[in-house]
């Protein structure tokens, strides 16, 4: 009965959900106050129901409930505790029943607690929020059912991808989720506001903790997700701009894009047309996102679903809710009325320099991603990979880090030139130093790693500049976040240089007793003996390794073999030091008792992930502050 009591609270919550956009309409055209008032409790019903759907999916994983077509096809009795949790989301229904769920409550946290929109705006965007929903709740009971029985029902489940059974499943789909669904939601506000002409600060401060939290959602996923395939697939490698990763990154551009004209337009009234443009274009990229890792289309690690069936709907919701949107906004714009102006030398000027910079690279990453998919339905096969993203990303990338670190330098409205280039000499200067240090000091590193090491050096001096002749104890929150992001930014830019230019690789076939040395670490394969987990079984070398004449550690790389899926996966084995980390993975062995040992040292490669984490914590300083600060407001 939990399956049927799962199905009838989604069936509930697709209804008010209905009832919730016909109250929005009929209560904006006739200006009705009872269907007004109506629509509060009907989004907060909407988002119970719907969050206990998805509480009873996740009891069914738990109970390993067979009968169950999506626990038989995802999961199994003998599997982990927290794998069962997990793998709730690990696949195609469980995930989107998740987005819902996170839609739905989002949209009754909206009704609960936002009070300083115009009452017609708020009707506007819960109304928006509930067709946005209808969407997927019909995505989900027609084409998706995660209740779905099966009969007969089998003696054992088929278990979860082998590469999924990771605690990385139990963080990164859910993160960026949140953030996908925190920029419907500011979706929603922009779609909102175009119909009621309300487009302003007030709007804007409605809008902005929910574009803060998207953002930081989306950093947090971006960053455990890069960190996940680093050490899961064992290819030794952070980012490889596969197509899905991709699909990640394209919000996140918008959003962080978006993040900076929404608080324009909160704090200093501009940037109205912008702010309202890039809501619908991240919202267009979160859903593409969407269609691309459920449509079938592709074939990557990260795709759930091979169903045209499903990717069609998919690529209908997709074209009603993006064409919809563009129509709104080309009808609608010209009624948005200009904000305050500025000159081009501004802290205003910086940020738009920015958001272009950041929509040069959000298409140019567009591009890439969907042409060869437009090629190969042409019959051509075109393949485009990270020489073409590193080559023509970069360049844009390293300027709009230059800009990012004198922005805050700057003066809002009007700047003088002469006077801001005073301000940024000392981080000119640093940066031109560390330039000219690495260029007599090394002589393989590429431009974009020179120039990207160079000016990290210059940015996290930058960053803290906004602190400078300030009395820290009353400096708002929002800037110490604004500083810590802005850091965070320079740490992992020397992070992703270092990697690129230093990092070291050997492969040999070794026997047990074999000793080798890659750069300062000295290395002996002692042994490799058979190994059984919950539900795999594995190979295991024993690896002592040393650095310099440190203490001797010893690692131990696997080869693991899960009998439901017939698969093999490599567990690498990771050593982190201060200045680096050494990965080892263990290859095939051969008939001579030889094995395949696969080693990298990668210097500083770890300051990739820290930044990311620097840059969440930072967002979420600002979010902090801004709250603390709103309430102080209204108390």
């Amino acid at each position: 009965m939990i399956a049927e009591a799962g199905l009838i609270a989604l069936w509930l919550a697709a209804g008010l959900a209905l009832l919730q956009f016909a109250l929005g309409a009929v209560g904006l055209r006739t200006d009705r106050a009872d269907f007004s008032a109506a629509i509060r409790p009907v989004a907060v019903a909407q988002g119970v129901l719907v969050a206990l759907s998805f509480v009873l999916l996740i009891w069914l994983f738990l109970r390993s409930d067979l009968s169950v077509s999506l626990v038989a096809k995802n999961s199994a009795s003998v599997k982990p505790f927290l794998y069962k949790f997990a793998g709730t989301w690990g696949n195609h229904e469980g995930s989107m029943l998740l987005w819902v769920t996170v839609m739905g409550l989002a949209g009754a946290l909206i009704a609960l607690f936002e009070r300083n929109l115009k009452t017609a705006t708020l009707i506007t965007t819960l109304a928006a929020q509930a067709f946005i929903s209808l969407g997927f709740y019909a995505f989900l009971l027609v084409s998706s059912n995660p209740f779905e029985r099966l009969s007969p029902v089998p003696a054992e489940g088929q278990g979860l991808n082998p590469l999924l059974q990771d605690p990385g499943l139990a963080f990164h789909p859910p993160t960026l989720y949140f953030g996908y669904v925190g920029l419907s939601v500011a979706f929603s506000f922009a779609v909102g506001a175009m119909i009621t002409r309300d487009v302003g600060p007030a709007f804007a401060k409605a809008m902005r903790p929910w574009v803060l939290g998207a953002w930081i959602f989306l950093t947090l996923g971006i960053t455990a997700g890069s960190y996940w395939a680093y050490y899961e697939l064992g290819w030794g490698g952070w980012w490889f701009w596969d197509p899905v990763e991709n699909a990640s990154l394209m919000p996140w551009l918008a959003a962080t894009a978006l993040l900076h004209s929404v608080t324009v337009l909160a704090t200093r009234d501009g940037l109205r047309a912008w702010t309202v443009m890039l809501a619908v274009v991240a919202f267009s990229m979160s859903m593409i996102g969407t269609f691309l890792v459920r449509s079938g289309i592709l074939t990557s690690v990260h795709a759930f679903a091979v169903d045209p069936e499903r990717g069609s709907f998919i690529l209908a919701l997709l074209a009603i809710y993006i064409g919809g949107a563009m129509a709104l906004f080309a009808l609608r714009i010209g009624t948005v009325k200009e904000g305050s102006k500025f000159e081009l030398v501004s802290r205003e000027g910086s940020l738009v320099a920015n958001n272009l910079l950041l929509s040069v690279i959000l298409a140019l990453v567009f591009i890439g991603t969907l042409y060869p998919l437009v090629t190969e339905a042409f019959g051509t096969q075109v393949s485009i990979g990270p020489p073409y993203f590193n080559l023509v990303t970069g360049p844009f990338a390293l300027l709009l880090v230059a800009i990012m670190a004198a922005g805050p330098l700057m003066k809002w409205r009007r700047d003088n030139a002469a006077t801001l280039l005073n301000r940024v000499a000392v981080p000119i200067l640093i940066a031109a130093g560390m330039l000219f240090i690495l260029v007599l000091m090394t002589t393989s590193m590429s431009i974009l790693s020179l120039l990207g090491l160079a000016l990290a050096a210059g940015v996290g001096v930058a960053s803290f500049a906004p602190l400078w002749k300030r009395n820290l104890r009353r400096t708002p929150l929002h800037t110490y976040g604004m500083v810590i992001a802005h850091f965070g930014i320079a740490v992992a830019l020397v992070g992703m240089a270092s990697e690129s230019s230093f990092t070291q690789e050997k492969l040999v076939a070794a026997k047990p007793g074999d000793e080798t040395q890659l750069d300062k670490w000295k290395m002996k394969f002692e042994a490799i003996e058979p190994l059984a987990g919950p539900n795999w079984t594995a190979l295991e070398a024993r690896i002592t390794v040393q650095y310099d004449d440190g203490e001797k550690v010893e690692i131990a790389p696997q080869n693991r073999m899960f009998a439901a899926a017939q698969t093999q996966t490599s567990e690498a084995a990771l050593l982190t030091r201060w200045n680096g980390q050494l990965y080892v993975v263990l290859g095939d062995g051969d008939s001579t008792g030889r094995w395949q040992i696969r080693t990298w040292w990668k210097p500083f490669v770890t300051l990739i992930w820290f930044g990311g984490l620097l840059v969440a914590f930072g967002g979420l300083l600002a979010v902090v502050g801004r709250l603390l600060r709103s309430r102080r407001q209204r108390l």
